[in-house]
């Protein structure tokens, strides 16, 4: 059977076999600012998607002001309830004093409207420094949180009524804006020093598969010349038959290891995808027979063509039904359903085995994450991996005693999509 990791040798992979030099990863920071950062990490855990094309950002202090609309003057609003009061008081005043003589009734009047037009002034001026330029320090500070400035906090925030509960509430807002972008700042460098970290884990990964994989093919083949050479009925053929199979087991830690540091890239083209899926299930129903585990495929609807890399996603699969049929500690059933699901190929594996907790769900995508005694816990991150390359996300649901299930999304083939 052909090696998955696309190299000639033995049935085993363990021939001697001449491997290019792992590639360096890279790590560089595109731009940093203090409003808006942006990091471009080019190393093994990328996805092989096309970029997206540039953006360009226009920083908020050469964004044009924001364009307000035109209301009535606050003075007018709050002078005019007054003076329409104070207006019909004065007609009621003039008719009261109708009665009254001439020369005493002009005096009267002048007075009273005197007293109106000062009424009105105070008004004016006590909502002027009460109102007016609080509403301005406010707008003016807003302004400058737009530009990022969150050293910014209103003076009458100590006033005892409600335009100080604004000024405090406002105060509050941006303490716990500033809180957050800090955290947001602190992640990020968390981010950036994790990413990097991970890069230079990832070089060294492969360089150390490398320099291992060629002295374990020279072992490997020691091995079976000794094999040979025994008698038949030798005690030590069994023994020679556990090295072997040791040997395999590292061989393929390191070819899991290699595809972890250096991901390749998804040859798709249009094709079946129910015979990618039935590959799958014939080659675990072969590794299912000895624990009686049935392993059962439903094709529900009618599937287009589906844009894939029939390799990666039988790698996918496979090891979801192998991890299945490993949870899966007495005889039951693994149930593989495709269907369709508007734009999508949904691929479920659901297997009755013992689930996984709660607590380790979260994790289970993480690379050497594994409850299981045996096993490198890089199978299941590889697959996210391989299924998000492919523009798709797979999902997973588990009760602890009834089993578990993944959902694995890929996208159809453009052309069919459009036709649909």
């Amino acid at each position: 059977m052909r090696n998955r990791a696309g190299r000639s040798g033995s049935e085993d992979g363990l021939g001697p076999k001449i491997q290019a030099d792992p590639p360096a990863l890279k790590f560089k920071v595109v731009k940093e600012t203090s409003s808006s950062l942006q990091m471009s990490v080019s190393s093994p855990f990328r996805l092989y998607d096309a970029d997206p094309p540039a953006r360009a950002e226009t920083p908020p202090w050469e964004q044009p002001p924001v364009a307000r609309k035109r209301h009535l003057n606050w003075a007018l609003k709050a002078v005019l309830p007054i003076a329409a009061v104070l207006l019909n008081g004065l007609l009621l005043f003039v008719l009261v004093s109708l009665s009254l003589a001439e020369g005493e009734r002009h005096v009267i009047l002048a007075v009273a409207a005197a007293g109106a037009l000062l009424i009105c002034v105070a008004v004016i001026m006590v909502l002027a420094v009460s109102v007016r330029r609080p509403m301005l320090e406010l707008q003016d500070k807003i302004a400058r949180v737009r530009l990022g400035d969150m050293d910014v906090a209103v003076s009458f925030a100590s006033r005892n009524d409600e335009i100080g509960d604004l000024g405090r509430d406002f105060n509050d807002m941006v303490a716990q804006l500033e809180a957050s972008r800090e955290e947001i700042q602190r992640l990020h460098q968390t981010q950036m020093s994790r990413a990097e970290h991970f890069a230079t884990l990832g070089e060294l990964a492969a360089g150390l598969a490398h320099e291992i994989r060629n002295p374990l093919a020279g072992i490997a083949g020691v091995i079976e010349i000794i094999g040979r050479d025994l008698p038949p009925n030798s005690p030590a053929r069994s023994v020679i038959k556990d090295a072997k199979e040791e040997a395999v087991q590292i061989n393929r830690i390191l070819t899991e290891l290699l595809e972890i540091a250096r991901p390749k890239p998804p040859q798709f083209r249009v094709g079946d995808m129910c015979s990618t899926v039935e590959h799958a299930v014939m080659f675990a129903r072969q590794q299912a027979i000895t624990k009686r585990i049935v392993v059962e495929l439903e094709i529900k609807d009618a599937i287009p063509p589906a844009e894939h890399d029939p390799n990666q996603i039988n790698q996918v699969l496979l090891n979801l039904l192998l991890n299945a049929i490993q949870s899966m500690d007495k005889p039951g059933v693994i149930r593989v359903s495709l269907e369709s699901d508007e734009d999508d190929v949904l691929i479920t594996v659901a297997d009755e085995g013992k689930g996984i907790p709660p607590e380790h769900l979260p994790n289970i995508f993480r690379p050497f994450f594994t409850t299981k005694g045996h096993g490198t816990g890089l199978g299941l991150s590889l697959a996210r991996r391989m299924v998000e390359a492919h523009g798709g996300h797979i999902d997973v649901t588990s009760v602890v005693g009834k089993g578990t299930e993944f959902q694995v999304r890929l996208p159809i083939a453009p052309l069919q999509a459009e036709a649909s």
